[in-house]
């Protein structure tokens, strides 16, 4: 056994951005805290986010921003709405990350990767006290309600805290530290959870020979996808046993379901959606003057060769007819049969529900226990939402804490003196 020096009064489990924005709730409000992770590092998940870019949160009108979050809107709206868009940017620019929003409406830091911001991040929470526990990895409870953990070199670590926040993640990208393992260890307290499931994921199809060995990696540009009444616009890559991509994520829920219910889902991809059927026809129409079909359909409609191979995949013969091929080209049915793995998704759905929660994301049967991130049962799209969402989370569950035990909140945009602080 080997106890750390002192017991801190609250435990957050998780470093990711939910277990982080509510340590420094927490210690802005003056409270002496320890985050553990069983990383060596905390903010991994945040890093891979931010690799290609990383999308804050969005600027859209918060009726349709809210509306993203689909079954758990009613939720986490009011969670939102109290650390909103706006007040996410003025956080992130209060630590001298300044924010732009891009063509989509995407907001990302100027600096455009999250490790800047990182780093600024983590030395303010250096600065408030916050302390961390690295290398710790959640064993549950014991027999007397104190969590176990087990440290770097596998011996036990016994705390028992006034309050506890659990973030630890889905169940994606599970060599970053999110590997659902706190599952089980919910269960056996009674606490139900949701199965958890890819979530912004690609998807299998059985592609030929032909496509899978030349146009895995292609892209699919300027294209739009149709599924169960739903269409978005956007891009999409051919991959070697599949399709993934921002379109792609946008149905992945509607997909993912559909294939869980029936065994497949036909998707639907116009190739020129900035055409109409009319226009594409007149385009088709023209005479193809000895060209080949591939040529003609590079010429005439504009089509890339990933496109036409597409084409190919669900219909080897061609339709010759042009309003036959115009229907084809707006519509191209493509059937998927099952969702790559959760491992490798962008997020997960699934977790702890709502129900099990009281209104500060404490779980009933386990009064001091608060739950935040994607540990919860959600799902939104990629676009920043995911992000706005974990943070607000982080932010309700630790002013959950506030509550109670009764210490008044602090805002972020404020510090507390070292006289103030509960130690």
């Amino acid at each position: 056994m080997s106890p750390l020096p002192t017991d801190p009064e609250v435990a957050i489990i998780g470093g990711g951005p939910a277990g982080l924005i509510a340590a420094e709730v927490l210690a802005r409000a003056g409270l002496s805290l320890r985050v553990y992770d069983q990383m060596p590092s905390v903010g991994r998940k945040l890093l891979m986010a931010g690799r290609g870019g990383l999308n804050l949160t969005h600027s859209e009108e918060f009726e349709r921003f809210a509306a993203r979050y689909a079954e758990a809107r009613p939720h986490l709206a009011p969670l939102i709405e109290a650390f909103a868009p706006a007040d996410l940017r003025a956080w992130c620019e209060g630590l001298g990350q300044e924010t732009f929003v891009g063509s989509s409406g995407r907001v990302f830091p100027r600096a455009f990767k999250a490790s800047p911001l990182l780093r600024v991040w983590l030395r303010r929470l250096d600065e408030l006290g916050v302390r961390f526990a690295l290398r710790h990895r959640w064993q549950g409870w014991d027999d007397e309600g104190a969590l176990v953990f087990t440290d770097a070199a596998g011996e036990p670590v016994r705390t028992r805290p006034d309050a506890t926040i659990l973030a630890l993640g889905g169940a994606s990208w599970p060599r970053l530290g999110s590997d659902g393992s706190w599952v089980e260890l919910l269960t056996r307290r009674g606490i139900a959870v949701s199965t958890l499931r890819p979530a912004n994921m690609g998807f299998l199809c059985p592609w030929s020979e032909i496509m899978r060995s030349r146009f895995a990696g292609e892209p699919l540009k300027r294209i739009a996808l149709s599924f169960e009444g739903a269409t978005v616009k956007g891009e999409a890559i051919v991959t070697q046993d599949g399709i993934e991509g921002g379109a792609v994520y946008a149905l992945s829920a509607r997909l993912r379901d559909a294939i869980e219910r029936e065994g497949s889902a036909l998707l639907h991809i116009d190739l020129r959606p900035d055409l109409s059927p009319e226009a594409l026809l007149k385009k088709l129409d023209a005479p193809r003057k000895g060209q080949s079909t591939s040529t003609f359909l590079r010429k005439a409609a504009s089509l890339s060769p990933v496109g036409i191979a597409l084409l190919r995949e669900a219909s080897p013969a061609l339709p010759t007819d042009p309003g036959a091929l115009a229907r084809l080209i707006k519509a191209v049915p493509l059937r998927l049969t099952g969702t790559k793995s959760l491992d490798r998704a962008i997020s997960s759905a699934g977790g702890v529900p709502f129900s099990e929660l009281d209104e500060h994301l404490m779980l009933r049967r386990m009064p001091g226990v608060f739950v935040a991130g994607e540990m919860l049962d959600w799902e939104a799209p990629t676009g920043g939402y995911l992000l706005q969402a974990t943070f607000a989370t982080g932010i309700a569950a630790a002013k959950g804490v506030l509550a109670q035990l009764q210490i008044p909140d602090a805002a972020l945009t404020s510090r507390p003196s070292s006289a103030t602080r509960h130690t």
